[in-house]
């Protein structure tokens, strides 16, 4: 995962690729959702392919929270307990 800035107030655009169809694309902030747990099996990000429709869901290391957290990706903090 990359994120390319356009520009002053441009969005944050993320180049993703699907598992199923093994189509490429450039996706806003805003077609991302990450989820933040406890474990690193907990941490993912997910997405619905432009090309496929199907549902993607990633595991997210350190570095890809960084960026889609700067970027402006909804976050959502999973709790345990």
């Amino acid at each position: 995962m990359t994120t390319t800035m356009a520009g002053a107030g441009a969005p944050v655009l993320f180049k993703a690729a699907c598992p199923d169809c093994r189509g490429r694309f450039e996706l806003g902030s805003d077609a991302f959702r990450l989820a933040i747990g406890a474990s690193r099996r907990t941490t993912f990000y997910s997405f619905t392919c432009p090309d496929c429709r199907r549902a993607v869901r990633r595991p997210a290391g350190e570095r890809i929270v960084e960026l889609l957290t700067g970027g402006g990706v909804r976050t959502l903090r999973l709790h345990t307990g």
